[in-house]
């Protein structure tokens, strides 16, 4: 698999991973996360290059994730806001997040605490089943090939899944 040809795999992981799968790009999205929108401060933010900065916004907003906005006109600047796409990808980050804060912390602890407004409580990540509401864990998952599967020789269908699925909840 080429770099350049992740979007157009035929795997949700591999096209996401195109999108935003270095390590600036996660950066850039951090920093907007935390709210802050401006190229000079992700460039102060992150010591990225403007050369870099500048090529991974325009991918960014080439995919829908943020939405350029003209904020002064002589110089002419922009705000990078995150778009609905971008805003779904929100998860994902508080995931990698809780894998850090679980993994990779030493003596100091979380660098940040994440608060739920609605309730006031200070909170980990936790991904739950959409139909039942219970967490999930990796052993409890099983993969079924959906209808954008690339046939593959031996592999069951979407048909097949939806077959066995039936017949479970018979």
């Amino acid at each position: 698999m080429k770099w350049d040809a992740l979007e157009e795999e035929p795997c949700s992981l591999a096209r996401t991973i195109g999108v935003i799968g270095d390590r600036w790009t996660l950066l850039i999205l951090r920093e907007c996360f935390l709210r802050k929108r401006r190229f000079e401060q992700f460039q102060s933010a992150l010591g990225i290059t403007r050369h870099l900065l500048a090529e991974r916004l325009k991918k960014l907003v080439r995919n829908g994730v943020l939405r350029r906005v003209s904020y002064q006109e002589s110089p002419k600047r922009y705000e990078y806001i995150l778009t609905q796409r971008g805003l779904d990808l929100h998860p994902i980050m508080m995931a990698l997040v809780h894998w850090g804060d679980t993994h990779m912390l030493d003596e100091r602890g979380r660098p940040l605490l994440h608060e739920h407004k609605t309730c006031g409580k200070l909170f980990d990540p936790v991904m739950v089943c959409s139909e039942c509401g219970e967490p999930l864990f990796a052993k409890e998952v099983i993969t079924h090939p959906g209808p954008g599967a690339r046939p593959t020789d031996g592999q069951p269908t979407a048909q097949d899944a939806k077959e066995r699925r039936d017949a479970r909840a018979a």
